[in-house]
């Protein structure tokens, strides 16, 4: 039997096995060094990748600030400024309110701002991945920015160290501190840091400083509607303040409140119950009719005297808001109702019997132009000086009565005339003074002699430059309004040397007093009885002549004064209460059209004025002064650096005390 084929039928398998697993073995040998070498690269990658991350932080963070200086801020020392009734009148610098601790802030306010800033505060590392997604496609839906994406340990760490740029350098420094802050101090920490230290506009840094420029109490007292607007400062400071715009900030209050909502740490009861009933926001610091002139000029003062004390002040000042309000008013009403004439700009400063400024209105519109006329303007003051000749004369010997003849005179080649052009031949001192005849005026000052003139207005108060010519006769000198007020001010005052100031006391945050003036007897520099006289005169001005349109329903005096061609307009007197003086003009001294002194500043200063003694009795002339009751007390300060150098830049080298010595009295 022939043998069978079996065994070459199962050697044919075994003859392909090898012939199948050939391109298998093939396939790894050439897949192995593919992934090694990924690998490889792979790993090198991440060490180079490792090597250019620290390259990058050290890049940015070489530069970065002391972090030890959390506690340490550098900013500018604040001025509180406060009215005479201890109103708050202003604030200047960079305002710190109170340090408050996270258990004494309003939970409504914690969770208003946690709500709208860094709903995920609590759960991030510093840096909210999903706040940054979520922040960037709203923005993409919206086609602009409408969101960030910074947590409230960013801001934090920016408001702290870093300044406002937007560069890619700043935004790594900010990443790098988050991270720092969050491993070094806890989250109620960097909370609390951030309630105390974030910028909420009008120089106010912290909750408590926000509380009490914005509404006037301290942050723990606020309500849930306060502590939305609060927390609607952060997003743009200035544009949702409620000083600024009020409906803009409201309505992003409003926002927040939805937000709270959203996060379920009110109801929408609340949120609806919050918005119901919404009092008016506090006024703002140095706006319109508040005394933002009067403020600059004070913080000036504050600033010469305590140069060299860096550290937050309360200065306590002598305004009354009433009265500022009403001089700034007023001078508005004026001015917007005298278009035609072209005058553009004025001034009023009103005095009280001692000195103290009870209002300075320095311009029409203190957003236009903080120029402040009242105490830098020099003007050339007119007939308005006319009383400083008639004083001396009267020191002199002239008597009231005494005759002149008004007729043409000739000094050289100048020839002054009278405003109306005419000649009223023989007049008496008083007729003179009432009209304002420029060629009494003259003739005095010939009798007197310039120098003698001269040295009576600085016993009176003036410390600007004073031309030795025969046109000081005119007012051809110039002067500021405050500086001519005072002078009127220490008519009023019988002659006794009154300086106006501002500044009653200046005290640090703690309470400790730096600066107080006291009160002693102002002295007499000029012969009370020929005060006395002048003041007689000058109320005849009022009754009958060019200052007629001042009369108020009790005594007064004053002068009128329109320098030539028209280009200044004044108004200066006073009561036993207290002593205006108005000017009107143009800064660029273009002339107004016929304005003089008898006309709109003698009106201004009457309908002022008649709110300004609204509520006080009828009194005679000089019934606080030397002739029959005490003297006044003029403000002086305590032994302080500084007081002495402000009093001799603002009034003359020549202390007041000096000045009567020179005189004898």
């Amino acid at each position: 039997m022939p043998p069978k084929h079996r065994p070459r039928s199962r050697s044919k398998p075994q003859e392909q096995a090898p012939q199948e697993e050939a391109p298998k073995k093939s396939w790894l040998r050439w897949l192995w060094p593919v992934m090694s070498w990924s690998l490889r690269i792979g790993v090198l990658a991440a060490i180079w990748g490792g090597i250019l991350l620290a390259v990058i932080l050290i890049f940015y963070a070489y530069d970065m600030p002391d972090i030890r200086q959390v506690t340490q801020p550098q900013r500018r020392p604040a001025i509180t400024m406060l009215a005479n009734d201890g109103t708050v009148l202003a604030h200047y610098g960079d305002l710190y309110g109170e340090h408050v601790t996270l258990n004494e802030v309003p939970k409504n306010l914690v969770h208003a701002i946690i709500a709208i800033e860094d709903r995920r505060f609590y759960s991030h590392f510093g840096v909210d991945p999903i706040g940054l997604m979520r922040a960037m496609v709203k923005n993409i839906l919206a086609g602009h920015m409408v969101q960030g994406g910074s947590t409230l340990t960013q801001q934090l760490a920016k408001n702290l160290f870093l300044t406002p740029e937007r560069t890619l350098r700043r935004k790594a420094q900010e990443l790098l501190l988050a991270l720092w802050l969050e491993h070094k101090y806890s989250k109620d920490q960097i909370l609390t840091a951030y309630l105390n230290r974030v910028y909420l506009g009008s120089g106010s840094y912290g909750v408590d400083a926000a509380a009490e420029i914005y509404f006037g109490k301290p942050v723990s007292t606020i309500n849930l509607r306060e502590a939305a607007i609060i927390a609607g400062l952060l997003r743009a400071p200035s544009r949702f303040s409620p000083l600024n715009d009020a409906e803009q900030s409201l309505e992003r209050a409003q926002i927040v409140l939805g937000a709270m909502v959203e996060c379920d740490y009110i109801t929408e009861e609340e949120a609806k119950a919050a918005m119901v009933s919404v009092p008016q926001p506090r006024r703002k610091p140095g706006a319109g009719g508040d005394g933002h002139y009067f403020a600059d000029w004070v913080a000036e003062q504050a600033n010469a005297l305590l140069s060299d004390a860096p550290q937050d002040l309360v200065v306590a000042t002598t305004v009354d808001l009433n009265l500022q309000r009403a001089a700034e008013r007023h001078l508005d009403a004026v001015l917007a109702a005298s278009g035609s004439r072209n005058v553009t700009q004025g001034a009023v400063v009103t005095l009280a019997p001692d000195g103290a400024v009870r209002a300075l209105a320095g311009g029409r519109d203190y957003g236009a132009s903080q120029f402040n006329r009242a105490t830098q303007a020099m003007r050339q003051p007119g007939s308005s000086f006319k009383p400083i000749i008639y004083l001396t004369a009267l020191e002199q010997g002239l008597s009231p009565n005494d005759t002149f003849e008004d007729e043409p005179v000739t000094i050289g080649k100048w020839s002054p005339e009278n405003y109306d052009g005419k000649y009223h031949g023989t007049v008496t001192a008083r007729e003179a003074l009432a009209q304002s005849i420029n060629t009494v005026a003259v003739r005095l000052l010939q009798r007197t002699g310039i120098p003698a003139v001269i040295q009576t207005a600085r016993d009176l108060g003036v410390a600007s430059p004073i031309g030795h010519d025969m046109s000081l006769a005119l007012g051809t000198n110039l002067m500021t309004p405050l500086e001519l007020t005072g002078v009127y001010a220490s008519i009023a005052a019988g002659g006794r040397a009154i300086t106006p100031y501002a500044i009653k006391e200046i005290r640090n945050r703690d309470g400790q007093v730096l600066y107080r003036r006291a009160s002693i007897n102002a002295p007499l520099t000029v012969n009370p009885q020929s005060v006395a006289m002048l003041t007689d005169m000058m109320t005849e001005v009022v009754r009958s002549g060019t200052g007629k349109k001042a009369t108020l329903d009790r005594p007064v005096a004053g002068k009128t004064g329109t320098s030539s061609d028209y280009r200044d307009a004044w108004f200066l007197g006073f009561t036993a209460d207290y002593t205006t003086g108005v000017w009107l003009g143009n800064d660029d001294n273009d002339p107004m059209q016929k304005v003089t002194g008898g006309s709109l500043p003698a009106e201004l200063w009457h309908d002022y004025m008649m709110e300004a003694e609204a509520n006080l009795p009828p009194r005679d002339l000089l019934s606080g002064a030397n002739g029959g009751n005490p003297a006044l007390p003029q403000a002086v300060a305590e032994p302080l650096d500084g007081l002495e150098r402000l009093i001799q830049g603002l009034f003359g080298e020549d202390s007041s005390g000096e000045r009567a010595a020179r005189r004898g009295h």
